[in-house]
């Protein structure tokens, strides 16, 4: 680990200068953190954001996926990059192509995801040690930015340490300590232990984050004091109250239409919009599960504020009956405050997911949910209840075969043909036919020659073609009157030194015209 002349670490001087002693961290979350998400978050005292977490090979060799999912703004920074990889080389590369955007590149060593145990990424790369000091140092040794890391802890405080120092060593200029196992996840995701995250960054000599169990402001300042960590990281309190860093509390309805505007300025999916809605709402809509199923349908961002203003006014009803009975809205519903206000959601356990009353719960949701597809599967029987929860979804969704439009394969494969292909091929074999034969496809918009307008000299007299030639010309720049001009009157003229780029002239080539007019004169 180098140092400073004042005894500093790089990574201290990367954390103090870059990323200007930031606090405040929004964490890192898959199809949540986009830009919108991440300026509101900084709108609310974010002080750091994170990307969402890339797939390093995908995004080698995805344009589009880079052009879609690394979006940002100058007012988007400091910003960190975070790639999910299991092979150094992959790693770099990804790394090299979004390191001119951020201010540094996330190792993802946290997620416990079954996609990525099948991925073989996340935290179960956590007892590879030697692979990842190979990809960290590689980024170290190669990258104009600094490579960061985060992890899980181990059940053991002394192997999560020694693998802390590992990831220093190897180059790692900061530390995320998420203080859950790799097993803390769903219904057995419990409480972090900060006890971890304190012992890590007690043991080495670069900045450290701590992550889990930040749900409130006091949360981010208790943290902090215990584990003396340099700052805290936010994922499901963020989610849930983007205000979180600022302690506030906002209406629901309030702070979703704020999400709203900022997703107008910063366009996105409307998966991610509807998601940060379910998210910010949710108590909300758990409670008003009409206008529940009003956004899970929603198709524009003016649905979605519609769907706000409902959600507005269905609470105030309930606003002015809490000015007479509180409890109703609080302790019978389990929540610290009100539902109309964010607040952070806590996941039930496993003795709260079977109690009698989560249950009946359950119970009331499955059996809304048989009638409604019953309802559905007497319009349209036949259907399966797969094809019913679509249908339940998108209404206008069409599963006859009859009503289906029906298309006529290519006659070289079992892909539809183009509709308007002159050979009645799919566009691929359109393509490799047009290549290979030289020929052209208005249909495909395929062009491989040149086409130009013929012209009958055995059927037109020299006055004609005279005649057929200047109307030509005369709509040629004064460039080519000049040079043509200049060859009317030069019988002595070789057509080898018109070397002249063509130029189409009411399908005449420039070169074309000099040949007629050196023909016929």
């Amino acid at each position: 680990m180098s140092e400073t002349n004042n005894g500093e670490s790089d990574g201290f001087k990367f954390w103090r200068e870059i990323l200007r002693s930031a606090k405040y961290v929004a964490a890192p979350m898959v199809d949540q953190s986009e830009l919108a998400w991440r300026m509101l978050s900084r709108h609310y005292g974010a002080e750091l954001c994170y990307t969402p977490m890339f797939h390093a090979s995908v995004f080698i060799r995805d344009a589009l996926y880079r052009k879609e999912s690394l979006q940002t703004c100058p007012e988007d920074r400091p910003l960190i990059v975070q790639f999910c990889a299991n092979d150094p080389d992959t790693l770099l590369k990804a790394a090299q192509l979004a390191e001119p955007f951020c201010d540094a590149i996330d190792l993802n060593l946290g997620c416990p995801q079954t996609i990525a145990k099948r991925g073989h990424y996340g935290a179960f790369l956590q007892d590879e040690w030697d692979l990842l000091a190979k990809m960290v140092k590689m980024c170290h040794e190669n990258l104009k930015v600094p490579i960061t890391c985060k992890i899980r802890v181990f059940p053991s405080v002394d192997k999560t340490v020694k693998y802390a120092k590992m990831l220093e060593d190897a180059g790692c200029q900061l530390l995320t300590v998420h203080g859950r196992t790799r097993e803390q996840k769903g219904q057995f995701t419990g409480v972090a232990d900060w006890t971890y995250i304190k012992a890590v960054r007690e043991a080495v000599r670069i900045p450290v984050f701590a992550n889990g169990n930040i749900q409130y402001l006091a949360d981010v300042h208790r943290c902090l004091q215990e584990t003396g960590a340099q700052g805290v990281m936010s994922a499901e309190g963020n989610l849930h109250n983007p205000a979180l860093f600022h302690g506030l509390s906002p209406f629901i309805w309030d702070m979703s239409q704020e999400y709203l505007d900022f997703a107008e300025k910063y366009p996105c999916p409307l998966s991610y919009i509807r998601g940060h809605v379910f998210k910010i709402c949710h108590h909300g809509l758990s409670v008003h599960r009409e206008v529940r199923e009003v956004v899970a349908n929603a198709k524009s961002i003016q649905d979605f504020r519609a769907c706000m203003e409902k959600l507005k006014i269905l609470c105030k009803v309930d606003i002015e009956k809490c000015a007479t009975d509180p409890e109703t809205f609080t302790s019978k519903l389990k929540l610290p405050l009100p539902y109309w206000i964010c607040q952070p959601y806590v996941r039930p356990g496993p003795e709260e997911e079977n109690d009698v009353e989560h249950k009946e719960l359950r119970k009331r949701i499955n059996l809304k949910r048989s009638e409604d597809m019953q309802k559905v599967g007497a319009d349209e029987p036949g259907l399966s209840n797969n094809k019913l929860k679509k249908k339940l979804k998108c209404p206008n969704k069409n599963f006859d075969p009859g009503l289906k439009m029906k298309f006529e394969t290519c006659s070289l494969c079992l892909n539809p043909k183009g509709l308007k292909c002159e050979y009645g091929l799919c566009k691929g074999c359109c393509r490799s036919k047009t290549h290979s034969e030289f020929l052209n496809c208005i249909g495909h918009h395929i062009k491989k020659k040149r086409s130009a307008r013929p012209v009958d000299l055995d059927s037109k007299g020299d006055s004609n073609i005279s005649h057929e030639v200047h109307s030509d010309v005369s709509e040629a720049s004064l460039i080519e009157k000049d040079f043509i001009s200049h060859a009317t009157h030069n019988d002595m003229l070789d057509k080898s030194h018109c070397n002249l780029k063509p130029l189409t002239v009411n399908g005449l080539h420039k070169t074309d015209l000099c040949d007629i007019y050196i023909d016929n004169h």
